[in-house]
């Protein structure tokens, strides 16, 4: 077989910092929209993103080469400098998310599971 075969994928969760419901309106677009461009830039694949005023999920298949933190770091590093940029009000926090994060492995058994849960927490 030539090339390689894999399937990684992460459920990833991450806060704004001192959780203020930050993320609504135009604000919670604007980060939905920078995150889609930064993983079809990389060549990760969204299977569920829910972007909640107080929290954000993101279930993500990448590649072998990336790690856990680094995906996280690209994503949180991203959304906080092109929303700060456009969003004066966001500028006042010391920081844009916590330091904090939640991620797990997802098996393919357990990605339906994941991708509901990421659903219902859209309202869909």
């Amino acid at each position: 077989m030539n090339g390689r075969v894999h399937l990684l994928k992460f459920h990833l969760v991450w806060t704004p910092k001192r959780c203020k419901p930050g993320l609504v309106g135009e604000v919670a677009k604007d980060c939905r929209m920078i995150i889609e461009a930064k993983c079809e830039v990389k060549g990760w694949i969204i299977k569920e993103l829910a972007i909640q005023p107080e929290h954000s999920h993101l279930f993500i298949q990448v590649w072998p080469a990336n790690s856990v933190s680094g995906v996280v770091k690209e994503i949180k590093g991203i959304t906080a400098f092109e929303l700060r940029k456009k969003n004066v009000h966001l500028k006042k926090l010391p920081s844009m998310w916590t330091r904090a994060y939640f991620s797990a492995t997802v098996g393919n058994g357990s990605a339906q599971t994941i991708e509901k849960y990421i659903a219902a927490q859209k309202g869909l």
